[in-house]
């Protein structure tokens, strides 16, 4: 089955509220942004169910994200002994979408996918190093802080980074010439969502243009 697009979710609401795309009000732009709203707290309860990260549909990845080298001030780690190298990613990352335990991002690894890295925060590592048998530890870490990645100690030039991010990230890893438009996009929700999903936004616009309630496409089962 094809994945459904942010055109597709979009004009599936635009129908059900029977409104025209001549109406200046309800833009595309102003559907998506409810559709986003609504898809956001969704995603977050399903990941505090543990179902998310294996739902392959809506992982996205970034085959190579560049590292810089950066200070440990920056990196919130400036109790880290002197020599200790700190990398970072060289760009901003596109916005992860919100779990119940932080952003979701599923694996950080070499770039062949042989190496793994653990998820972990700047204090938790600086006491981690702190340890007596530290020195013996071969694991790789990264934190996120302030839409970066950071890697302690790893002397790696660039990434390979899976997650679920709020939008399709083509923008990211594509030639300008070559992108998608916008409508294009994956709508990175899992399908079994959207029926629920649906009838959150339509109550929304129902309720923003105080549609009668007779005028609710109820009879076409919005939550199908």
């Amino acid at each position: 089955m094809a994945k459904s697009t942010v055109g597709d979710i979009t004009s599936r609401i635009r129908s059900q509220v029977k409104a025209v795309r001549q109406d200046s009000m309800l833009t595309d732009r102003l559907i998506y942004s409810i559709i986003l709203k609504h898809s956001k707290w969704l995603m977050k309860r399903e990941d505090s169910k543990n179902r998310l990260m294996s739902f392959s549909g809506v992982i996205q990845t970034m085959d190579f994200v560049e590292l810089i080298e950066v200070d440990k001030v920056e990196a919130c780690c400036t109790g880290l002994k002197s020599d200790c190298t700190i990398k970072r990613t060289k760009e901003k990352m596109p916005i992860f979408l919100q779990g119940y335990y932080g952003p979701l991002i599923r694996t950080v690894s070499s770039l062949d996918g042989s190496e793994e890295m653990q998820g972990t925060h700047p204090s938790t590592y600086l006491n981690l190093s702190k340890s007596k048998n530290f020195k013996y530890n071969k694991s790789k870490y990264f934190w996120y802080l302030d839409d970066y990645l950071y890697f302690p100690n790893t002397d790696w030039d660039a990434v390979r980074i899976e997650g679920i991010f709020e939008e399709d990230i083509s923008i990211f890893t594509c030639e300008a010439d070559s992108c998608l438009q916008k409508t294009e996009l994956s709508f990175n929700v899992p399908d079994y969502l959207f029926g629920e999903l649906e009838a959150a936004v339509l109550k929304d616009i129902i309720a923003m243009y105080q549609i009668p309630s007779d005028a609710s496409p109820d009879k076409q089962n919005i939550a199908r």
